[in-house]
C-alpha cells in the first residue's frame, strides 16, 4: 500500500490532469482490501462536534469510529491541529489508513469575511467573486479545511425565505455566472494544490422556490419551470468543474430530493454528466422519515438507490446499509458506486499523497486575516453596495462639521459579518463608529447614540438576534431622547438600522420584511427634526422600504458587508469610493407581491399604463417593484448613447452584435454596468417579458466614452420548450439595453 502511494503521489493533481488510469488502478485496489463495513464508512459524514463534546464517551465514540473505518469525513472542524490530531487517527490506526476530508460551511470568507452572497452578486464583478472565494479557500485551507459548502446557486423570487442571503438573487444568467467564478475561485486550476478546496454546489435542487417563502418547505413546478428558471446556475457550476453537489430538503415531483431518482441520477449524471459525488443536506436522509417515505431502513435505502453518495450526520446509512446489502435488498454495485466517487474525490485532493497537505500548523498565521485579504475584502464590500436614493446629491458627505451617527448597528462588531460566517473574529474588526471617526479624522465631529434597541419587545428581540445584539438597558424614551439630542447638534444624520444577521439566513424566514417597530418610530422622530438624514440599510433579504424612500433624503443598501464593513462604508459615504452596486433581487412595494421577478411571464390580459380592473392588477399596490432589478445610483452620472445594430436580421450560424456608447458626464470617476436584455416575441410557449443575457461592468473616468458590444447568437436565444428541449425559435426579439431592467432602450431584429 504505501509503495503505492509513493508511485503516484505525482498524479494526484486536479481532475484536468490526473492519469486517470493511474488513479482507477489505485482505487480498485483498495477497494478490493475493503470490506462492506468499511466501504459504507466512506459514506459517512461524521460530525465534529463529537470530537469536541464534553459529554461522557461522545469523544472516544468518535475516535473508534474512525479508527475502525466507520467514517470517511468529518463536518465542522477546523483549526490545523486538530484536523492533523483526527487525520492521525485515520491514517495511522485504522487498517486500510484512508485518509479523511474535512468540511465547513465557508460561505463567504473565512475570518477575513466577505459580503454575504447576495450582497457579492450586486458587484456584478465576476473576477471580484472569484477572489473572495480565492481568499477564503486560502485561509480555511490553512486551517485544516479541504471542503467548503458553497457555492449556494439557488433562485428565489421570495424574501421572506431568509436563505435569499446566501445565494446571487431572482436571475438564472446573472446566478450562472456567480457560480462559475466562486467555483473557479474554491478550487482554482488543481484540487490537490494544498491553498485550493472542493467547492460543494447546494442545495440541488429548486431550494429556493420553497411555498410561502418558508423554510425546509414544499417545492412543486413543472419540469419546464425547472430547465428554465431554477437548473440553470447548478449546470453552470458542474460545468466549471464543482466536484460534489449537496441535496436539498424539499420535495421535487412530490420525492424529497434527497431519495429522487430522477433529480439525483437521472437529470444529475445520465443528463449532465456529473462525475463527482452527492452529499446529503444535515440529517436529510433521516428527514425523509418525516416526509413519509419509510422507517430508517426504507429511507437509507431510497438514497442510496437514488444516488446520494454521502450520508451527512445521519448515520442512516451506517445503521442499515449493511443489513440491506446482506438482505439483497441494496445490490454491492451501488456501494461500490458511491464509495469509488469519495475515494476519487481524496485522491484528487491530493490527500492519498499526503494526508496532512491541510495541516501546515504556521500557515494561519501567514495568511488568516492578513492585510492583503482584508484589502481585497475591503475594496469588494464597496462595490457591493446599492445607493437607492440620493435626494439634491446629500452623498457623498464631506468631511467637516458635525455628523450624528444614530441606530443600533452603528456600535457593533457582531452583526457586520452576517449569516454563515462561524470562523469570523469580531474582536479584530472595528465598528462603524469607530470606522468613521477614523475616516474624518480631525476634520470633522462624529456624536453616536444608539436611539433604539433592535426591537421594542425583548423577547422577540432575543428570539430573532440570539447572542448577536446587546440590549440596551436603558428605556425606549430615554434611548431616543439621547438620538434626538444628538441629532439636534448635528448637520447631518447617518441612521445605521436594519435586520441583525440573525434575521435571515437558515431558519429565518419571515412574513415582515419592514424595518423593526422601534427603528421606524427613530427614523420618523428623526426625520421631524427637519435634518438631512441617510440612512445605512443593513439586510440579508430585500425589504420595504415604501416609507423611508418617501421621507429620507438618502438610502444606501449596505447589506452585511463582512469584516471590512466599517472602512469600506466610510469609503463610500465620504466618496473615496463611488458607489457602483446594482440589485439582483427586486425590492418589493408590499410582501404580499411575492413571488416576485422581473422576468415575469405576460398574461392573456397584462397591465397597460394605469390601473384597469380587468387586468393582471392589484387594486391596493402597483405591480412593479419599488427598486427594479439592475438598480443602483451613482455619485456621478452615465448618458446612453441609442443601440446600433450590425444587422436586424439573423440566421442560425449567424451573429447580431448590439452595441450603446456610454459617457460619464458627472464629476466623478465611477463604474457602470451595462445590461442587456432579450425578449422572444413569439414562442411556442410563454416566454418572459424579458430575460437577462448579458452585462459589463465598466469604469469610466468624468468625461471619458467607451463602447459596449453584446454578441448575440443563436445560443443566445435558446430557451426550454414544453418538452424540456433547448431550443432557439425562427421569430421576432426584442434587444434591450440599459442601466437597469426598466430604464432601457430597445431594437428589433429577427432569427430566420
Amino acid at each position: 500500500m504505501a509503495a503505492v502511494l509513493v508511485v503516484l503521489a505525482a498524479c494526484c493533481t486536479s481532475p484536468e490532469k490526473a492519469d486517470l488510469k493511474k488513479m482507477d488502478f489505485f482505487i480498485d485496489d483498495l477497494m478490493e482490501q475493503m470490506t462492506l463495513r468499511e466501504k459504507i464508512g466512506q459514506l459517512t459524514l461524521l460530525e465534529g462536534e463529537a470530537y469536541r463534546s464534553a459529554k461522557e464517551g461522545r469523544k472516544e465514540e468518535f475516535i473508534r469510529r474512525v479508527r475502525e473505518g466507520e467514517g470517511g469525513s468529518v463536518l465542522d472542524m477546523y483549526g490545523a491541529r486538530q484536523v492533523r490530531e483526527v487525520q492521525r487517527i485515520a491514517v495511522d490506526q485504522s487498517r486500510l489508513h484512508i485518509p479523511m476530508f474535512f468540511g465547513l460551511d465557508v460561505i463567504h470568507g473565512f475570518s477575513t469575511v466577505f459580503p454575504i452572497p447576495l450582497a457579492l452578486a450586486c458587484s456584478w464583478d465576476m473576477e471580484a467573486i472569484e477572489r473572495s472565494a480565492r481568499v477564503a479557500a486560502r485561509e480555511a485551507t490553512a486551517e485544516g479545511l479541504c471542503w467548503t459548502f458553497s457555492p449556494m446557486v439557488d433562485i428565489c423570487h421570495d424574501a421572506r425565505w431568509g436563505r435569499i442571503a446566501e445565494g446571487a438573487g431572482e436571475d438564472p444568467y446573472l446566478g450562472s455566472r456567480v457560480a462559475e467564478a466562486m467555483v473557479r475561485g474554491y478550487q482554482g486550476t488543481c484540487l490537490a494544490d494544498s491553498t485550493t478546496m472542493m467547492a460543494c454546489v447546494k442545495h440541488f435542487g429548486l431550494y429556493g422556490a420553497g411555498e410561502a417563502g418558508r423554510e425546509y418547505n414544499t417545492v412543486d413546478m413543472s419540469h419546464w419551470r425547472m430547465y428554465n428558471e431554477y437548473l440553470p446556475p447548478y449546470k453552470a457550476a458542474i460545468d466549471a468543474g464543482a466536484f460534489s453537489m449537496m441535496s436539498s430538503f424539499n420535495t421535487v415531483d412530490g420525492v424529497p430530493a434527497t431519495g429522487n431518482y430522477w433529480l439525483l441520477t437521472e437529470l444529475l449524471r445520465n443528463e449532465w454528466g456529473f462525475q463527482g459525488f452527492v452529499v446529503s443536506d444535515y440529517a436529510s436522509i433521516s428527514d425523509m422519515i418525516d416526509h413519509g417515505m419509510g422507517d430508517t431502513a426504507a429511507v437509507a435505502e431510497l438514497a442510496i438507490e437514488a444516488g446520494l453518495d454521502l450520508d451527512m450526520c445521519s448515520d442512516a446509512y451506517a445503521h442499515s446499509l449493511e443489513q440491506a446489502v446482506r438482505s439483497g435488498r441494496i445490490s454491492m454495485e451501488l456501494i461500490d458506486q458511491s464509495c469509488r466517487r469519495i475515494l476519487k474525490a481524496k485522491y484528487l485532493l491530493g490527500l492519498f499523497d499526503d494526508p496532512y497537505r491541510y495541516c501546515d500548523t504556521t500557515m494561519a498565521e501567514r495568511v488568516v486575516l492578513c492585510p492583503e485579504h482584508r484589502a481585497e475584502a475591503r475594496r469588494t464590500a464597496a462595490e457591493t453596495f446599492v445607493l437607492l436614493k440620493n435626494q439634491g446629491n446629500l452623498l457623498p458627505l464631506q468631511k467637516k462639521g458635525r455628523i450624528a451617527l444614530v441606530g443600533p448597528m452603528a456600535d457593533d462588531t457582531l452583526n457586520i459579518s452576517g449569516m454563515w460566517s462561524w470562523c469570523a473574529r469580531p474582536d479584530q474588526y472595528i465598528t462603524l463608529r469607530e470606522g468613521l471617526r477614523k475616516a474624518v479624522g480631525s476634520n470633522a465631529e462624529i456624536l453616536y447614540a444608539r436611539g433604539c434597541n433592535l426591537i421594542y419587545d425583548a423577547a422577540t428581540d432575543k428570539k430573532y438576534a440570539r447572542k448577536y445584539i446587546t440590549r440596551d438597558s436603558r428605556s425606549d424614551k430615554e434611548l431616543l431622547n439621547e438620538a434626538l439630542s444628538v441629532a439636534a447638534r448635528a448637520d447631518v444624520i447617518v441612521a445605521a438600522v436594519g435586520e441583525c444577521s440573525e434575521m435571515s439566513g437558515e431558519g429565518a424566514s419571515m412574513v415582515n420584511i419592514q424595518l423593526p417597530d422601534a427603528q421606524r418610530d427613530l427614523l420618523e422622530a428623526l426625520a421631524k427634526t427637519g435634518k438631512p438624514i441617510v440612512m445605512l440599510n443593513f439586510t440579508g433579504r430585500p425589504v420595504v422600504l415604501n416609507w423611508e424612500n418617501e421621507h429620507l433624503d438618502a438610502i444606501l443598501q449596505v447589506w452585511f458587508a463582512g469584516s471590512e464593513t466599517a472602512d469600506a462604508v466610510a469609503d463610500v459615504l465620504f466618496g473615496d469610493v463611488v458607489p457602483s452596486g446594482k440589485l439582483t433581487t427586486t425590492f418589493p412595494r408590499h410582501v404580499g407581491q411575492y413571488p416576485f421577478s422581473y422576468a415575469c411571464y405576460n398574461t392573456g390580459r397584462p397591465q397597460y399604463g394605469d390601473f384597469q380592473r380587468c387586468r393582471t392588477n392589484y387594486l391596493d399596490v402597483e405591480n412593479d417593484g419599488l427598486f427594479p432589478f439592475g438598480y443602483g445610483l451613482s455619485y456621478t452620472s452615465f448618458d446612453y448613447s441609442p443601440i446600433t445594430m450590425s444587422d436586424t436580421v439573423m440566421n442560425s450560424k449567424g451573429e447580431i452584435v448590439a452595441s450603446v456608447t456610454i459617457t460619464n458626464t458627472g464629476n466623478y470617476d465611477g463604474c457602470e454596468v451595462v445590461q442587456m436584455y432579450i425578449r422572444d416575441v413569439y414562442g411556442s410557449v410563454v416566454r418572459p417579458v424579458k430575460e437577462l443575457k448579458g452585462f459589463e461592468r465598466i469604469m469610466l473616468k468624468k468625461g471619458e466614452s467607451h463602447t459596449v458590444s453584446f454578441s448575440i447568437t443563436e445560443e443566445t436565444l435558446k430557451f426550454y420548450n414544453a418538452a424540456c428541449q433547448h431550443v432557439a425559435e425562427p421569430g421576432d426579439f426584442v434587444v434591450m439595453i440599459g442601466p437597469n431592467s426598466r430604464d432601457v432602450q430597445q431594437r428589433r431584429f429577427v432569427l430566420n
